[in-house]
């Protein structure tokens, strides 16, 4: 059992992949359901005004929108920038020309495997191919 305390508020509690106890980790959701309906009802609104409106930090935010559970508009002049090249996205972590990158690379280093021919396909079959018994 892996007891580690909340970053959020110091209680200890049982780790099981968040590093937020069980309270915390629910109000945050709470939080985020909240924040989602605000940006619903007001889609013109900025990263700062999301934040102060709905008190709640503009990392935060930005995490969320790396989660790519919350995304900025198509009409929106703000975005974040792309981990690789710089570029200006609405979600995530990367844009759609390095997503492409780097599944072609990843699909480059696995290797396919490949078909082996059997040894044996080249014999011609005749009766001495057959099993022997040595006591007969």
């Amino acid at each position: 059992m892996d007891v580690r305390n909340c970053k959020q508020c110091g209680r200890m509690f049982n780790y099981m992949g968040s590093s937020l106890c069980p309270n915390c980790a629910a109000s945050l959701e709470e939080k985020f359901q909240e924040v989602k309906k605000y940006i619903y009802d007001n889609p013109s609104a900025n990263i700062s005004q999301v934040a102060e409106e709905m008190d709640v930090t503009t990392q935060q935010l930005k995490k969320w929108v790396r989660e790519e559970r919350l995304a900025f508009s198509d009409s929106s002049l703000v975005g974040l920038n792309c981990e690789s090249c710089g570029a200006l996205i609405k979600t995530g972590r990367f844009c759609e020309k390095c997503k492409k990158d780097l599944g072609n690379a990843l699909s480059d280093t696995i290797k396919k495997p490949e078909v082996q021919s059997n040894p044996f396909a080249d014999r011609k079959k005749s009766g001495k191919d057959k099993m022997h018994f040595l006591d007969r």
